[in-house]
């Protein structure tokens, strides 16, 4: 099932954007020479931007690591405040919406017109309000299932096709394993909740001329919420943090088999997990309904020309070379290690080796690309921290406490709604 926005979007621009004035610029050009400063996490940035500047010696970078998410989105409104915001940021997907509310990212819709079929309309949904562009995409994180292969080979178990199958596995395994769960299902994990009830045809926020429309408690929510809070009472899946101590030495142990997250999960475990490399898989995310193969997004970001750019158009081109040249897409995957979002960066991926997980997968990439010609269009909304925390106090509450799932989600819903309208949104609700 398909959730085409694009006539949805059409009044968010509107919506979102108060208005402020062209503050301070932290470019600077001293002589011939434009210098751009960069705000970017993760590995190999410097050497990315090393590559740009030894091909543009008059337009010069100098990148600094600003955390990451949603840290490096608080310090970049900080900053945009202060009026010294950097010429070009990373941004998480989630966080864009609201920095384009405090006017911390550029219109640059006219500068990156000659690239915009770079990108899937899934992809370049996340970066578009109100027809205008906010940012150009880098990575893309459509959601994945990775697996321990070993353990379905030795349970007996087939790889699940849809989260039917996913249920009768986790319990198939856990009953020969009583120590082992097929995945964990943490309560913090907005994206995936987001993803997974997406997949089912839930939006927690959409947007038309009319408004905003939040989903968060929408029935088919609400349905996935029972459907796994029945595997986690059965035993079935685990609800502990993700990435915790407990967490990486059970993955290291092969208590936990597996993850449902974004393309970026087998990077991540194996960075976790070196010492079960070869024992690991990726396979389409299960299905609610079989044969629809669509899929959400988790994770992924973008880059953002800020308001305060004296020279918004070297930034805008430096943002296209980092996210849609050939050169760039290739530093990415060889640099970075990181899932390009534009095609052309997903079709250079096939050809490159799967990560250190997974050796043996050579068809990794190639699964990859699958999954990412039908992802979901996302619409973030203004308050995805807010939700965040809300659904995870609510969620950890209900899951201590024995209550319903659903009621979590009921609840984040209404905290959010509440905040929305304070700040003057005009707010329906599906459920």
């Amino acid at each position: 099932m398909r959730h085409p926005k694009t006539a949805r979007a059409a009044a968010l621009a509107t919506l979102l954007i108060g208005g402020a004035a062209l503050s301070g610029c932290s470019a600077v050009g001293g002589d011939d020479v434009v210098r751009l400063e960069y705000w970017g996490w993760g590995v190999g940035q410097s050497e990315q931007v090393a590559l740009w500047n030894a091909a543009n010696p008059d337009v010069q970078v100098r990148h600094t690591d600003a955390g990451g998410g949603t840290d490096s989105a608080a310090k970049l409104l900080t900053s945009s405040r202060a009026g010294n915001a950097p010429d070009v940021a990373l941004a998480e997907y989630t966080t864009i919406p609201s920095l384009v509310i405090a006017d911390v990212p550029r219109d640059i819709t006219d500068l990156v017109a000659d690239v915009d079929d770079a990108f899937t309309e899934g992809t370049w949904a996340q970066t578009t309000f109100g027809g205008q562009v906010y940012a150009l995409p880098q990575d893309a994180g459509p959601m994945v299932l990775t697996y321990r292969a070993d353990l379905l080979a030795e349970t007996g178990q087939a790889v699940p096709t849809t989260w039917q199958e996913f249920g009768d596995v986790a319990r198939a395994v856990h009953e020969q394993r009583p120590d082992t769960v097929l995945a964990a299902v943490p309560a913090g994990e907005l994206g995936f909740w987001a993803g997974v009830s997406a997949q089912a045809g839930a939006d927690w926020w959409s947007v038309d001329e009319d408004g905003w429309t939040v989903g968060i408690a929408d029935e088919r929510m609400l349905e996935v919420a029972d459907f796994f809070e029945q595997l986690a009472a059965d035993g079935s899946i685990d609800t502990d943090p993700v990435l915790s101590p407990e967490y990486n030495k059970r993955v290291n142990d092969g208590t936990i088999g597996g993850w449902a997250a974004g393309i970026w999960a087998p990077s991540v475990l194996g960075g976790v997990a070196p010492d079960t490399s070869g024992s690991w898989e990726i396979t389409p995310l299960p299905e609610w309904t079989p044969g629809d193969a669509a899929v959400p997004f988790q994770g992924g970001s973008a880059l953002i020309v800020t308001k305060d750019s004296e020279h918004p158009e070297e930034a805008a081109a430096f943002a296209k070379w980092m996210n849609a040249s050939t050169e760039g897409n290739q530093s990415l995957l060889d640099v970075r290690g990181v899932y390009p979002a534009s095609i052309e960066g997903q079709e250079l991926a096939i050809g490159n080796a799967p990560p250190s997980l997974m050796p043996q997968q050579t068809d990794f990439y190639d699964v990859a690309a699958e999954v990412s010609e039908d992802v979901l269009p996302t619409t973030w909304g203004p308050n995805v921290a807010l939700a965040t925390t809300t659904l995870t106090d609510e969620l950890n509450a209900a899951i201590a406490a024995g209550t319903p799932w659903r009621d979590a989600f009921v609840a984040t819903q209404a905290v959010v709604v509440a905040d929305m309208e304070d700040v003057g949104y005009q707010v329906t609700t599906n459920g």
